[in-house]
């Protein structure tokens, strides 16, 4: 009786070869498609690899620009930052000047400023500030309050000398403005260091800080501050302590720069000042007391 095989077995019978030249034939023709797998693969890698090295070269290509792009970007954005905390700063100053920057503003301003010694019309201790506006070779000349020197303009003259420490000099009226409470006196010492006046422009503002320089003090000197209340051609309103020994002493701006002659007497707009005082602008004087360019920069 005939075995029956299974029909795959059969199939794979009829499909190998059986001789020995059918079998190196079959060999052939597999290293022939291994042969070409092979091919398709390398030129399949050779593709994709020449694909990243094109996406590698342009990278390489914009990657240094991209980063100077960003270089720039965070130097732009550091700038911002640096103006914005500085703005901050600024705006900071304005309202609170600390103890460091009062004792610079007094150590810069000391060698020009000088207390006032004199007395009124009845005999009575006078005393107020100077400072110094130009100087030459032979002599320094002094602004400071009318109302501190006033009994001078009469006769007998009482006297001024100024002082600053255990130094007392003695000096001249040389020139008053009763309405702008403005007077100019003149010492024998030669060449004494002249205040900066403040540019015209830009002006003061409204609560820009402002600090009073008085000659009176353990350290040669004193310093008050405020801020601007209003300002006009007419004077620079402030609320800056001026007590006595402060009248005629500068009241200047952050910059350590003369804005106007502090004054307890002047009063622009008709009635006597109280907790805010009218501070004299620097330049009236160039109309009255002291000769300036014509452009009214600072004399000297």
């Amino acid at each position: 009786m005939a075995t029956e095989e299974p029909s795959g077995a059969g199939f794979w019978k009829r499909i190998m070869p059986t001789t020995a030249l059918g079998l190196a034939g079959a060999l052939f023709c597999a290293s022939i498609a291994s042969a070409f797998t092979g091919a398709v693969l390398y030129a399949f890698y050779e593709y994709r690899l020449g694909q990243t090295e094109d996406r590698v070269d342009a990278f390489e290509a914009g990657f240094e620009d991209e980063v100077n792009a960003a270089v720039e970007r965070i130097g732009t954005e550091r700038d911002d930052a640096v103006g914005q905390v500085q703005n901050q700063l600024d705006d900071l100053e304005k309202f609170a000047a600390s103890g460091e920057t009062l004792q610079g503003l007094l150590e810069a301003t000391a060698p020009s400023v000088w207390f006032v010694v004199t007395r009124d019309e009845a005999g009575q201790p006078s005393v107020g500030s100077a400072f110094v506006v130009f100087a030459d070779a032979e002599q320094s000349f002094l602004l400071t309050s009318y109302n501190a020197v006033r009994a001078n303009t009469q006769e007998p003259a009482p006297g001024i000398t100024i002082r600053k420490g255990s130094e007392e000099l003695p000096v001249t009226l040389t020139a008053w403005d009763p309405p702008n409470d403005l007077a100019l006196l003149t010492v024998g010492r030669p060449s004494l260091p002249a205040l900066r006046w403040a540019p015209t422009d830009p002006p003061a503002q409204v609560g820009d800080r402002v600090f009073v320089v008085s000659g009176l003090g353990a350290s040669g000197g004193s310093i008050s501050q405020g801020f601007v209340a209003d300002a006009s051609g007419n004077g620079i309103q402030h609320d800056s302590p001026v007590g006595a020994a402060f009248q005629g002493g500068p009241l200047l701006n952050s910059a350590g720069e003369v804005l106007a002659v502090a004054s307890r007497a002047y009063s622009p707009l008709g009635f006597a000042p109280e907790a805010v005082f009218f501070g004299v602008p620097v330049r009236n004087a160039c109309a009255t007391v002291i000769r300036c360019p014509d452009d009214q920069s600072q004399p000297g």
